[in-house]
């Protein structure tokens, strides 16, 4: 069986955009969830909706694939399937190992969609001696002293990082000497690596305040609207007085 260390995606060297990259894995599971449902065909505008694009940038997408759909048929669910997960190397294994296997990095190894799409959990790392031989997802948990030896051993490029912001960079710098070109970070701190490793972060807080954000800035705008509700035809006249580079509101936007 192929592993993660011989074989690279062809996205690279088939000058295929990171952006184009990126939206990949949402087609790919638009697509798995049309194949369960036994959909042999789906149109442009049908896909594009179900991954949350627009249909022109989904066919430009697709173009970089080489695959066009028939017109008045749409594209072979199947197909594109296939298509996808061989461009994202999913048509292959990935041994993967997570290290810190505290609330977050157990919650990780117990999840199923790895296996599914591609991903061979191969070994849970942890630098508590307590943790070790303890069994989390099936697996027992290794030490972090036999980090070296176990992504020898299993032939791993993917690492996932799930310690303490505190312990993550060092963590990083071993699994990169041993081999690890493309982590997935989880812990809370920005990871310096050289050239040739790739690194995802994931920071479920940042998202958070984002999404407070945009909700605080709707609940302003409500508030605004019903201000301007409840003052009347006044208030309205005089909500767009001009300044020097035109219109100025009379509430700016948070």
């Amino acid at each position: 069986m192929a592993t993660g260390r011989t074989h690279r995606p062809a996205t690279r060297s088939r000058g295929i955009p990171e952006a184009t990259v990126a939206r990949l894995p949402l087609y790919l599971r638009a697509l798995t969830a049309l194949s369960e449902r036994s959909v042999p065909t789906v149109s442009s505008e049908e896909l594009a909706a179900a991954a949350g694009v627009n249909s022109a940038k989904l066919r430009k997408d697709f173009s970089y694939l080489g695959s066009y759909g028939t017109r008045g048929v749409g594209y072979d669910v199947e197909y594109l399937v296939y298509q996808i997960s061989r461009e994202l190397g999913l048509t292959q294994d990935w041994p993967v190992v997570i290290v810190g296997i505290g609330n977050l990095g157990a919650a990780l190894a117990n999840y199923g969609g790895f296996a599914s799409r591609g991903f061979r959990v191969a070994a849970l790392i942890d630098a508590d001696p307590a943790m070790a031989g303890k069994p989390v997802a099936g697996m027992p948990v290794q030490h972090t002293d036999d980090l070296e030896t176990i992504i020898s051993d299993n032939g791993v490029s993917i690492g996932v990082i799930a310690t303490p912001a505190g312990a993550a960079q060092q963590v990083c710098d071993r699994l990169v000497a041993a081999g690890v070109t493309s982590i997935l970070n989880f812990a809370p701190t920005v990871l310096t690596v050289p050239d040739g490793v790739d690194v995802r972060k994931v920071d479920l807080s940042i998202e958070l305040q984002i999404l407070a954000f945009h909700e605080q800035r709707k609940a302003g705008e409500e508030s605004a609207a019903d201000a301007d509700a409840a003052a009347g035809p006044a208030v309205t006249k005089n909500q767009h007085r001009k300044g020097p580079d035109g219109d100025v509101p009379a509430v700016m936007p948070a």
